[in-house]
């Protein structure tokens, strides 16, 4: 080979060489960039904590966490859900958001047991960075998102089905027992304020206590109001929600009491029943799914830096005076006469597992068998 031709060869693998330098320099650098892009707000991953207030209100285990988690799964499969439930106990509350910071979480979704008591919580939570989502009551303190139901006009469904379900006997002197929900809870607060702005005036509220949200706690103050009143005296109950109402349903049959309105809330399996056997008239389905998913959206938005804006169109005011984006969704009332409509509709239940052995004859006389 002359040496005119090895200086051609030499020139030739010199550019060879440094194309597939720069090939590689390129290669490199989308690997870098992809990399870049998988921690980029777009597709971040980690932690979500969810806290919920207790486990005698059966949506909270039973539906509100699976489909929070399923759809944290959907939106963010290499986020993961570290879950604790508060048992009804303000102090456990209080820890497992003190867990859930040393955890590393995120993003907290939390249902405050105490909205007040969870405060100095959620602001040692942001203070390390984390976001807080207020799921389904509204808690004190600096949090970033608020998702619920307007529970106002859950409130005003409720006066409004006992004033239905008592038809002409809604008289201005007809004594009316009120349990509302703990006091400690803000929604419990609007549902009170709604429910009043339908029945004052229309009927007497004799008796109005609060319940606490327990279903033992209602049932002894729904035996004070029968002492208190007498038995004959009593033309309906207002229950702030299916719980208590399951603990009002059994002290009025122990004192010999049928055929009085009782509304609830929740859409609890067991109130369902009730309603078909006629031993509570109504309560309000506050669609747990869309809830949870919109909890869970939120989260994962928030967690990868994305804007809210778009989900939480409305503003809400806590009782710590803190102005949060808010997503608020649409209660529905259930009767008897739409069961079909909408628990079973959205497969919240089937009719099986409403119409057991016990309520077959009733169930059919409701026309869902």
């Amino acid at each position: 080979m002359n040496a005119t031709m090895r200086r051609v060869v030499i020139g030739t693998v010199a550019a060879s060489m440094a194309v597939t330098l720069a090939a590689c320099g390129k290669a490199g650098d989308k690997k870098s960039s992809d990399n870049s892009s998988s921690s980029s707000s777009g597709s971040k991953t980690g932690s979500i904590g969810l806290l919920l207030p207790d486990s005698v209100t059966t949506r909270y285990e039973k539906f509100d966490k699976p489909y929070f988690e399923a759809k944290v799964k959907q939106l963010c499969s290499g986020c993961d859900v570290q879950y604790a439930n508060a048992n009804a106990n303000a102090t456990t509350q209080a820890q497992q958001v003190s867990t859930m910071i040393t955890k590393g979480v995120k993003v907290i979704v939390i249902s405050a047991q105490d909205s007040a008591a969870i405060k100095s919580s959620i602001q040692q939570a942001v203070d390390k960075g984390i976001k807080v989502v207020a799921y389904d009551r509204l808690a004190q303190g600096p949090v970033s998102a608020y998702v619920s139901f307007d529970n106002v006009k859950v409130g005003e469904l409720q006066g409004q089905a006992l004033l239905t379900a008592l038809g002409s006997k809604a008289t201005k002197s007809s004594k009316i027992v009120m349990i509302n929900g703990d006091d400690n809870d803000p929604n419990a607060g609007q549902f009170k304020k709604g429910a009043h702005s339908v029945l004052d005036g229309k009927v007497n509220i004799a008796y109005e206590q609060s319940g606490l949200w327990k279903d033992t706690v209602a049932a002894q103050k729904m035996s004070a109001a029968i002492t208190q009143l007498g038995a004959k005296n009593i033309a309906g109950v207002y229950s702030a929600n299916d719980g208590m109402a399951g603990g009002i349903a059994t002290t009025l049959k122990g004192a010999g009491i049928s055929g009085i309105p009782l509304t609830g809330q929740d859409a609890e399996l067991a109130a369902i029943q009730r309603i078909v056997s006629g031993t509570q008239s109504a309560t309000v389905y506050k669609a747990f799914k869309p809830e949870a998913e919109a909890a869970a959206t939120l989260a994962v938005d928030l967690l990868q830096g994305k804007s809210i804006s778009s989900l939480a169109t409305s503003t809400q005011t806590s009782g710590s005076g803190d102005k949060v984006p808010s997503q608020l969704l649409t209660p529905v009332s259930v009767t008897k006469a739409n069961i079909k409509d909408t628990v079973v509709k959205d497969g919240l239940y089937t009719v099986a597992q409403i119409c057991t052995t016990q309520y077959a004859s009733a169930c059919k006389a409701a026309g869902l068998q």
